[in-house]
């Protein structure tokens, strides 16, 4: 099964417009949360390799808290995101111009957390322009890397 915004994956729900990936980390909610709520850590976990360094924003995250970030995707550039979700411990998202959501929803299990990221473009401003990126299909690859890079700051 090859993997395109029209021919979904498993783990993209197209009615729905949400990538969605999971992963077993061995650590409890809080403390995968307390990594994703520091985004200066967010290079050390970033599967995708555009993330280059945090610029701006508080030194944790909190529900309306803005942050910038260093990125390059063929070209360097700036962002900034607003956190627009977050239930400490348990969930956390955030947005920016585009109007995309990234979260990660954090469920207990035995030993650890299975940690779930979203790339939910469902509010997003331009789905062109992901078509263009081929965005859907390379998120799922890099959220997969995300979340081994997460399970590895634990293990």
């Amino acid at each position: 099964m090859t993997s395109s915004p029209t021919n979904a994956t498993p783990a993209h729900d197209a009615a729905r417009k949400i990538v969605s990936v999971s992963q077993f980390v061995p650590a409890t909610p809080q403390q995968i949360f307390e990594l994703l709520a520091t985004p200066k850590r967010h290079c050390e976990i970033d599967g995708s390799g555009t993330l280059r360094s945090e610029l701006s924003g508080p030194a944790r995250l909190s529900l309306g808290a803005k942050f910038g970030m260093s990125m390059r995707m063929h070209v360097p550039y700036r962002i900034t995101n607003l956190v627009v979700e977050f239930e400490e411990g348990k969930q956390i998202g955030w947005r920016h111009f585009g109007g995309h959501v990234w979260r990660y929803i954090l469920a207990p299990v035995e030993g650890g957390t299975m940690v779930t990221e979203q790339f939910d473009y469902s509010t997003n401003r331009a789905n062109w322009f992901l078509r263009a990126l081929k965005a859907i299909v390379n998120n799922e690859v890099a959220m997969r890397k995300t979340l081994l890079n997460l399970a590895k700051q634990f293990s």
